[in-house]
């Protein structure tokens, strides 16, 4: 089988993979992957769905700043859709409702960590604060610290190998609760009880117009301060944060707008709280985009809404666009070799997930998995078979059982990566491409 690189222009892979890279860089929380994208919707003649006369052809609408969905329109809705599913969120840390104090000379901030996360990973590494706060008057203040070359960065300070001879259990020795980020060691002038926590509030109101209260009624993410690289001598992949799963509502955004001819109407639902079981009004259990296919159907004027609906899901098609595990050189023993993707061979389809014995599993039907292999081998596309480790090993879950509950047929595809869930993930600039082409016919073809 010929080289996947030596079938596509290296001109194409390379232009793809630089504007993914302003958009991994840019886009390092939820709120911000939407605003991203509704800049590019807009400025590809998507309207807002509260514009929508059922007249139009693209329309998107925004769910609580952190879920969208965009869709394009041919023909009548109830005939179905096609629809590429993504969550936006990635694992990170979140501040506590209350998190500054001051311990030993140190002003820190409280965390909890988001998803599924190693937190030895998380130690010396630079970080930065994103997100936003609300002040009791309704003011809306964008946090967005360390980022910039002339931020300041935080950390959290592990403990140095010369008083860390004890050997224990991961668990016991990185725990949760001593996730506490470093924020300033200079105390306040004139105080002497917590006067470095005092200094922080302090700079904090005179710079930032933040109170400590002001904390409760905010969303404030710690993410790595580290830009996308490029990997490898001949910089053949891609390291960056959070690209599980930004990589896929990114790829599956461009497929929406790049398809040229569309058989049959085509979507894209981007979710939020993947990461820990899609909960939420902004995650796969939620209804916003019920609400929006609904909306459709209705200035369609279809008279029984909700049977049309039911419709609409039953003729539409899904990939559940989400990452897949490559198999890691250096820990070969975790993967069945004869169903594990690598890296380079393109999209990888899961025909299901789940752990152990399939336990909440979504699983493919055949007929869907014909269907996609019809779709990419026309198309000339290389895919490969991918599950998540050996059995009694590996397991997860993705968006797609959710929406199979509602009645659409739903098939798991996306690129893989190496190094998932640390604070900076690989993939190749080739698999990256490949998977959008893959999303761009699939989204096309009925």
């Amino acid at each position: 089988m010929k080289n996947l690189w030596k079938l596509r222009d290296i001109n194409e892979v390379e232009s793809f993979g630089k504007s993914y890279r302003e958009f991994i860089d840019t886009a390092v929380t939820e709120r911000l992957a939407v605003e991203f994208f509704e800049k590019m919707l807009l400025k590809n003649g998507f309207i807002p769905l509260e514009k929508y006369t059922g007249n139009e052809e693209k329309i998107y609408y925004i769910n609580a700043n952190k879920s969208l969905v965009a869709a394009r329109i041919v023909g009548e809705p109830r005939d179905g859709f096609n629809i590429i599913a993504a969550h936006i969120d990635a694992p990170r840390f979140d501040l506590k409702p209350n998190p500054l104090f001051e311990d030993e000379s140190i002003a820190m901030l409280k965390t909890h960590y988001y998803g599924g996360v190693k937190l030895y990973q998380w130690y010396n590494i630079p970080l930065a604060l994103v997100g936003v706060v609300y002040k009791l008057d309704g003011t809306k203040i964008d946090i967005n610290i360390g980022l910039s070359e002339e931020d300041p960065v935080f950390l959290f300070a592990d403990l140095l190998p010369h008083l860390d001879k004890e050997d224990k259990k991961v668990s016991e020795k990185f725990q949760g609760e001593k996730m506490n980020l470093i924020v300033g060691s200079i105390p306040l002038d004139g105080s002497e009880k917590d006067a470095i926590k005092k200094n922080i509030l302090n700079i904090l109101k005179e710079k930032y117009d933040i109170e400590e209260e002001d904390f409760v009624s905010a969303d404030i993410e710690v993410v790595p301060a580290i830009k996308s690289r490029e990997v490898g001598f001949d910089r053949s992949m891609i390291a960056a944060y959070g690209q599980d799963d930004r990589i896929c509502s990114y790829q599956a955004i461009m497929a929406l707008i790049d398809a040229k001819k569309l058989e049959k109407s085509a979507a894209v639902i981007l979710f939020d709280r993947e990461e820990i079981g899609s909960e939420g009004n902004a995650g796969a259990k939620a209804r916003f985009y019920k609400k929006f296919f609904r909306s459709i159907l209705k200035a369609k004027g279809e008279s029984d809404v909700e049977f049309a609906l039911d419709e609409l899901f039953e003729n539409s098609f899904v990939v559940s666009a989400d990452v897949a595990a490559l198999i890691n050189p250096n820990f070969k023993d975790v993967h069945d070799k004869f169903n594990a993707p690598r890296i380079g061979n393109g999209v990888v389809v899961v025909k299901y997930t789940g752990v152990r014995g399939k336990a909440g599993a979504s699983e493919a039907h055949a007929e869907t998995l014909l269907h996609v292999r019809r779709v990419l081998n026309s198309a000339k596309i290389r895919w490969q078979v991918g599950t998540l480790g050996r059995i009694g090993v590996g397991g997860g879950g993705t968006v797609a059982k959710f929406l199979a509950q509602e009645g659409f047929n739903v098939i798991d595809m996306g690129p893989g990566l190496l190094s998932m869930h640390s604070p900076y993930e690989i993939v190749s600039k080739i698999d990256l491409f490949e998977t959008y082409l893959a999303y761009k016919e699939l989204v096309s073809k009925r």
